[in-house]
């Protein structure tokens, strides 16, 4: 079933280019959720390509929808690109002045400034887009144990706020970063 999208934009961040979800983003997305340690930080993992079709799908239907904006990371690569990364926005709603940006990195492109410069670009668009619709904060949330995230959502423009206790589906403390619109 093909679901017409809103305006899904592609965007630009140094060395990157933030797009849309395809349908051959599934073998990028089953060999990036493949790492151990994506796994371990993700709520639900894909595990393999029909799983896959289907959060491929979902994100169409977020875009759809007009609540929930994923985006497919990728680098320039000698065969065209590289999926690297994503970064979502969800819990937009009008006339609600916060949503919250996530993200997750392929291990390959960890530690390269990939979710930091990605995040940015997401925010920046996001503000752009919904300021008319009220949006003037973004959230962050990460899990005490990711210093890697402490130092993504720093780096892209949001500072630690507080600390929230664990809640399920969460086990752990969370970190809260806040961007506010400029």
């Amino acid at each position: 079933m093909s679901v017409t999208l809103r305006t899904a934009p592609t965007l630009a961040a140094p060395g990157l280019v933030l797009r849309c979800w395809r349908d051959d983003d599934v073998d990028a997305l089953v060999e990036a959720h493949r790492d151990p340690e994506l796994r371990a930080r993700t709520r639900h993992p894909l595990t393999g390509p029909a799983q896959a079709r289907r959060w491929v799908a979902a994100n169409r239907q977020g875009w759809a929808a007009g609540r929930r904006f994923s985006f497919a990371v990728c680098e320039p690569a000698a065969d065209g690109e590289r999926l690297v990364a994503c970064v979502l926005l969800k819990d937009v709603t009008p006339g609600r002045a916060d949503a919250e940006v996530g993200y997750w990195t392929a291990g390959p492109a960890r530690g390269r400034g990939v979710a930091t410069r990605a995040v940015d670009a997401v925010s920046r668009w996001a503000f752009t887009r919904f300021a008319a619709a009220g949006l003037a904060r973004l959230e962050l949330l990460h899990q005490v144990d990711n210093p890697a995230s402490c130092r993504v959502a720093e780096k892209s423009g949001y500072p630690f706020v507080e600390v929230l206790p664990a809640r399920p589906p969460f086990p752990r403390d969370g970190h809260r970063h806040v961007r506010h619109r400029a």
